[in-house]
């Protein structure tokens, strides 16, 4: 727990660091983060169709962070519901391609769309980087969830009494941030930090429960999924900020 801990820690800290160069840097990231998502993904669910599914979660985070880096004006992500549609559609095709009986069929097809939406909101910190002022948000919560995660190393930081005490501490990091930060005041950094220290309080302790976590590749998605989950969350509260 504590080297996924250590993970996501590096990840969210990655996003802030790329934030503060450019939207390119922040989607280069967001992309990294879901290749780590889509590699151990369904080992971490211990799904039987393995390759059908890395694909159709690879293709849908992909294509999720190129549409949010791309899109421009009001409503940067007014295109996501298009990449959750194919991501549907991928998600039977690739079914339909199997050629072992289709064993488990219902909990394959419900777990590769699980991972497609999980990979899809990363997007939310591209996109969030995208608005106007949206970088300093992403800094703020990015920062937020990398203090959080690291604290989650700490032996008392398990179970859900640790989850709220990250939530408490992303909090306070947040509005840490939101002060240093220009731009941004405490409050905004405080609500920022809740919201993406939400994700990672969350998803931490459910994803601690799924059968294969002790292995490479499914620990590291597990390091992902929550700093993946924390963009939407983050684009939710960030674009009421910035209204």
């Amino acid at each position: 727990m504590s080297s996924r801990a250590v993970a996501s820690a590096v990840c969210a800290a990655a996003l802030a660091v790329a934030a503060h160069f450019s939207v390119t840097w922040l989607a280069a990231v967001a992309v990294v983060i879901v290749i780590l998502t889509a590699l151990g993904w369904a080992r971490l669910l211990d799904l039987p169709n393995k390759g059908g599914t890395t694909v159709v979660v690879a293709a849908a985070g992909i294509g999720a962070v190129f549409v949010a880096w791309q899109t421009a004006g009001a409503h940067i992500v007014r295109f996501l519901p298009v990449v959750v549609a194919m991501a549907l559609v991928m998600s039977f095709v690739a079914e339909m391609m199997r050629q072992d009986g289709r064993s488990r069929l219902v909990e394959s097809v419900s777990g590769t769309i699980t991972g497609a939406v999980v990979a899809i909101a990363v997007a939310g910190w591209v996109a969030t980087g995208r608005t106007v002022g949206g970088a300093a948000i992403v800094i703020t919560a990015a920062t937020a969830v990398a203090v959080a995660a690291a604290i989650g190393a700490i032996p008392m930081a398990r179970g859900w009494v640790g989850a709220v005490l990250l939530l408490v501490l992303a909090g306070i990091a947040g509005a840490a941030a939101g002060h240093l930060i220009p731009h941004i005041d405490i409050v905004t950094g405080l609500v920022a930090g809740l919201a993406g220290g939400f994700g990672v309080a969350v998803i931490r302790v459910l994803v601690s429960r799924m059968p294969g976590i002790h292995k490479p590749m499914t620990a590291l998605a597990a390091a992902a999924v929550p700093v993946s989950v924390g963009g939407i969350l983050v684009f939710a509260v960030g674009t009421l900020l910035l209204s």
